[in-house]
């Protein structure tokens, strides 16, 4: 017989691997494993016994030999009805050999081949995939995700069964998507919601569910990428189905051929004088009952085959959808899947549909963001949080969290907050919980997709003064502040357009009665329409524009109650005319734009209220001298620009109290300065200055100083004029000493003095112990 072919070792039949095979298969496997055993059986037979046994025959016409040789009756048994004669051939002395050779030659000429064979298993082995099935079906976070989920969807699980009860008379093309879960339905799995303590997790369980969602998650990425063991997995089957049908074949025909006696003809009768021989097949009789037997498991394999194949390419094996648990269990975000992920559940559903159902928990968004909070909370403990408290710049008790996978419930344990500031969270939740702040009034989001409760909002309506949001996408922009009627303060940073299909549209503002400031940082091409409906009530206007060119501004004219005014970075090259409207303004802002000249500053003198006014950071080449038709401005900034020459008008505006010259390229600060005696803020630092005037000095009020990074080599002994003077900054100067008159501004201390070490010590002992001592 032929040895037994395999194409698969038996010690690859492990029971784990048996749960992602339909129950076909492993009822062929086992098969396979009972054909094995036939062979093996049949084999070791043949081995214990003789093959064959031959004796010579003589037929008419066979010759005559010329030396007669008596054979002896070894191991043979002779045909009894017919007539004895006697037996001639060539005496060799060799008749146990002779014999031994005939029998070896008329087993491999004579008897037919049997093939004996054991079929492949599934090729959907995943050892990976069984184990992470077999631990998120044990997982404790599994039994709760469902209960929690379920018990927050009831009265809408309620809902659904009524109207599905009403759906069902009618065919519907969900029907059709759910065909394929249909065994899943038979599978109910009770929930248990009025007991939530039975399954609290720990903290190490936690983390260990934790880690099974990324397993999943990344398996899920790998593996739906290709349909390999699909494929892999019908080629088998149509192979197992092809060498069924040959096997059955081949040895259905000669299984009749199996018989006790058996002639055959072999060359040799030079050497023994006898060409033909009549053997007989020792084993023939078990033999045939064996292959008859095997001829039926085999063809009871092959219908299973065959039914396997039916269910491969009848069936959608490479999309597998969840509609049903989705519906069940209330976890609405379960994805449908496809390819070899889809195959494999396939698989899973033919030996048990609870582990699908159990698996598709990991699946969801959803309920990984449940994981996470339990784990967050578990990690960011109420006294955690509070130790993190901190008063802010508007004098508010604030929390800041940064960079967190969720918003902790035990925030909403802090009562005494006042401030919430979020950075860089995704997927945050504010539950209905937060009605519990009752003194918070500002809210932060940097760079975080909110979503919010019922209860919440309108918490958040009634409650919330001041909102400040950073975005960079949609899911980050909070559509929900338009309905916050008792906002005061409103900043928004992000991309803001008219176009909507490009960018986010900043919707009416109108029923934000109470808003009094409002802060846009986003790329406006013309001032929007939004602001225009809350001009009425609107007090600070902060537009910076990134860039972006402002072109049209006539929309200014009607914020008639604006008071503080910024258009920062938005390439303005005049100041607007628009802007000459506004009397009630006090404060302009026209930091970073590309101001060349300011001509037009004489149409501030009709803006009486105005006392700050900020033209830095631009390309001003002079100040021209209508300047001082400002005669209300009480602060005053050109730093950064190209400022050459100081008019002496400048200094007729005798209100100011803080002007800023620094980074021009002033040479000489004219003696009129004298005039400012309300000055307590001056810096001309970064500019060409070699020499002071002495009037300087007359400026009694100044308490800050700043004259770094000039060409002055002499620090006049009248400084000591200044005795309100707190910061004085000499530093990148050309001083060889200082003047010891220094010591009569005893408000400088020496923090406050910002000048060389080496120049430090040319002061006087007591002066320099002076400005030491706290």
């Amino acid at each position: 017989m032929i040895p037994v072919m395999e194409f698969r070792q038996f010690s690859e039949q492990q029971p784990a691997f048996r749960v992602l095979k339909p129950w076909w298969d492993v009822f062929t496997d086992y098969l396979s494993v009972v054909m094995l055993m036939i062979g093996v059986f049949g084999c070791t037979l043949q081995v214990m016994q003789d093959k064959i046994i031959c004796l010579p025959h003589r037929s008419r016409s066979s010759p005559g030999n010329t030396t007669e040789v008596e054979v002896t009756a070894l191991h043979v048994h002779y045909n009894m009805s017919a007539e004895p004669r006697e037996m001639t051939g060539l005496k060799t002395d060799l008749d146990l050999q002779q014999y031994s050779f005939i029998n070896q030659m008329c087993y491999e000429k004579a008897l037919h081949c049997n093939f004996w064979f054991k079929f492949p298993g599934s090729s959907s082995k995943i050892e990976h995939f069984i184990s992470m099935l077999g631990k998120c079906f044990d997982s404790p976070w599994t039994t709760r995700a469902l209960s929690e989920v379920s018990g927050e969807n009831q009265e809408e699980n309620d809902r659904k069964k009524s109207g599905s009860a009403r759906s069902n008379m009618v065919a519907s093309p969900a029907d059709v998507g759910l065909e394929n879960t249909q065994s899943l339905k038979s599978i109910p799995e009770k929930i248990v919601v009025d007991k939530p303590s039975a399954s609290v997790l720990d903290k190490k369980e936690g983390e260990q569910a934790k880690a099974l969602f990324e397993k999943v998650k990344k398996f899920r990425l790998h593996v739906e990428e290709g349909d390999i063991l699909y494929i892999m997995y019908v080629r088998q089957t149509v192979f197992k189905v092809f060498k069924f049908l040959l096997i059955i074949a081949y040895n259905s025909s000669l299984v009749n051929k199996v018989r006790n006696r058996v002639r055959c003809e072999v060359e040799i009768q030079d050497m023994t004088g006898y060409k033909e021989f009549e053997c007989n097949h020792t084993m023939a009789h078990l033999f045939s009952k064996l292959s008859y037997c095997y001829l039926c498991l085999v063809a009871v394999y092959g219908l299973t085959s065959l039914y396997t194949s039916y269910w491969l390419f009848y069936r959608s094996l490479k999309e597998y959808s969840f509609e049903y648990v989705r519906q069940e269990t209330g976890i609405n975000d379960i994805p449908d899947v496809k390819n070899d992920f889809a195959f494999m559940l396939h698989m899973i559903d033919q030996y048990d549909p609870l582990y699908s159902k159990r698996f598709a928990v990991f699946l969801s968004e959803v309920s990984e963001n449940k994981l996470k909070q339990l784990n967050l909370n578990h990690e960011w403990t109420a006294d955690k949080l509070r130790q993190r408290l901190q008063v802010n710049a508007n004098n508010r008790l604030e929390l800041q969290l940064f960079m967190l996978p969720g918003l902790p419930d035990t925030v909403f344990e802090l009562t005494e907050l006042q401030s919430l500031r979020l950075e860089i969270i995704n997927n945050v939740t504010i539950p209905a919980s937060v009605s519990k702040l009752e003194d918070l009034q500002e809210l932060s989001l940097y760079q975080c997709s909110i979503k919010l409760h019922t209860t919440a909002t309108s918490f958040l309506k009634e409650n919330l003064k001041v909102l400040r949001v950073k975005f960079d996408d949609s899911r980050e922009f909070p559509s929900w502040l338009y309905g916050l009627r008792n906002l005061e303060e409103l900043y928004l940073t992000g991309s803001l357009c008219p176009d909507a299909s490009k960018n986010i549209v900043l919707e009416s503002l109108r029923e934000m009665k109470c808003l009094k400031m409002l802060s846009l940082k986003s790329n406006f091409t013309k001032i929007p329409q939004s602001i225009v409906d809350v001009s009425s009530h609107l007090h600070r206007l902060y537009l910076h524009n990134d860039g972006t060119k402002l072109v049209m501004l006539n929309n200014l004219k009607k914020m008639n109650n604006l008071t503080e005014l910024e258009l920062v970075h938005c390439d303005l090259e005049r100041i607007p005319h628009a802007i000459f409207s506004l009397t009630s303004l006090q404060e302009l802002d026209l930091k970073e734009n590309n101001l060349r000249s300011i001509e037009e500053i004489i149409s501030f003198q009709y803006l009486r209220k105005l006392t700050c006014l900020k033209l830095w950071y631009n390309g001003v080449m002079y100040i021209p001298e209508h300047i001082k038709k400002l005669g209300s401005l009480e602060r005053l900034y050109f730093s950064h620009n190209k400022i050459e020459i100081l008019p002496s008008h400048l200094f007729l505006c005798n209100k100011l109290r803080y002007l800023d010259l620094c980074h021009n390229d002033i040479r000489f600060i004219p003696p009129e300065i004298g005039v400012l005696q309300s000055l307590q803020y001056f810096s001309v630092a970064c500019n060409k200055i070699e020499n002071l005037p002495d009037e300087l000095f007359f400026c009694k009020k100044l308490k800050t100083l700043k004259l770094g990074k000039n060409s002055l080599s002499i620090l006049s002994p009248k400084i000591s004029y200044l005795a309100q003077l707190t910061l004085l900054e000499l530093k990148g100067n050309h001083f060889e000493v200082l003047p010891p008159e220094l010591g009569f501004c005893r408000a400088v201390k020496r923090s406050g003095l910002i000048v060389e070490d080496v120049l430090f010590e040319t002061l006087p002992s007591d002066v320099r112990d002076q400005m030491k001592a706290e």
